[in-house]
């Protein structure tokens, strides 16, 4: 593959490039500004776990206002799986991070999470502080993640954290027999209209973007996707004592993978953190893209 390249779906361009982390694994980066005209602050995006930029709809608007340099997870949209299969944890992803950022020339920025991201992005605060502005998290808690899933059940912790994480694991083992099947469902706009009629996901305007998105993400073999799970679902809750920068904090009320009461109980640990909770899913941010994209806005005016 060449340095870079663009990708254009449904009317958004994103510009890919081949970037090294310290261990030396070849990462996809990518930008939402592929031609350099976006004025207005830059945001360093923590991604959902094997997710892709087109599930993030208000972002890839050229019109945004936001310039944002993200990456695809090792093993996942074109980056390379590490030499060692075990360094795919939330402290590499740290890592990935930060090589991200070098290469783009961020030496201080906001960092922007979703679902698994959001562990990602406090961790990276904790241990570099002086790279970080400010935190917006969506859909995602500070550590131990498997533990707030299945939120809208009720479930202590440590049921919902056996649960979750047992059922990654046969997914794992069995993940080689799923991947053909998973490679073949039927994607497209009907498919994305009928899985928000299911509760896991509700309705999302632009149901072509989602469907890139779920293509996208159904490309990374099952099993390998339920290695980096099992894996970052080790990582620990993260000390908030520690946190000394601006927090949002953003909820879904019906979200599966990260239980609002969890993230509304991060926020008040925290010493200057601000909880939004809004009518959605773990999708929250393809499903109210405006909305979400207006908090982010109002957010990165306030910490300048």
């Amino acid at each position: 593959m060449p340095a870079s390249l663009a990708s254009t779906v449904h009317g958004t361009s994103i510009e890919f490039e081949d970037i090294l982390s310290d261990d030396g694994t070849r990462l996809r980066a990518w930008s939402n500004d592929p031609q350099g005209t976006i004025d207005g602050p830059t945001v360093v995006l923590c991604n959902g776990l094997g997710t892709s930029p087109w599930a993030w709809p208000a972002l890839l608007d050229p019109g945004c206002g936001v310039r944002v340099v993200s990456w695809n997870h090792r093993g996942t949209g074109g980056s390379d799986r590490p030499q060692d299969p075990k360094r795919v944890d939330i402290e590499q992803f740290v890592e990935d991070a930060l090589s991200v950022m070098d290469h783009y020339g961020v030496d201080r920025s906001v960092l922007m999470g979703w679902s698994m991201g959001v562990n990602t992005m406090f961790e990276l605060t904790v241990r570099h502080p002086e790279r970080v502005t400010g935190l917006f998290a969506v859909a995602g808690v500070p550590g131990d993640t498997f533990a707030t899933m299945l939120g809208p059940l009720q479930l202590p912790r440590l049921a919902a954290k056996t649960l979750t994480v047992s059922l990654a694991r046969a997914l794992e083992l069995g993940g080689k027999a799923l991947t053909p099947i998973a490679r073949r469902l039927p994607v497209g706009p009907r498919g994305i209209a009928v899985l928000s009629h299911t509760g896991f996901m509700f309705h999302i305007p632009d149901q072509e973007l989602a469907a890139a998105a779920v293509k996208e993400f159904l490309t990374t073999p099952v099993d390998w996707y339920m290695h980096l799970a099992v894996h970052t679902s080790r990582h620990p809750r993260v000390s908030l004592s520690d946190i000394k920068v601006p927090v949002v904090m953003l909820a879904a009320t019906f979200d599966l993978m990260a239980g609002a009461r969890h993230v509304a109980t991060a926020a008040e640990r925290l010493a200057d953190a601000s909880y939004v909770e809004l009518h959605g899913t773990h999708f929250i941010q393809m499903e109210q893209p405006d909305r979400v994209h207006q908090l982010l806005r109002d957010f990165l005016a306030r910490v300048g």
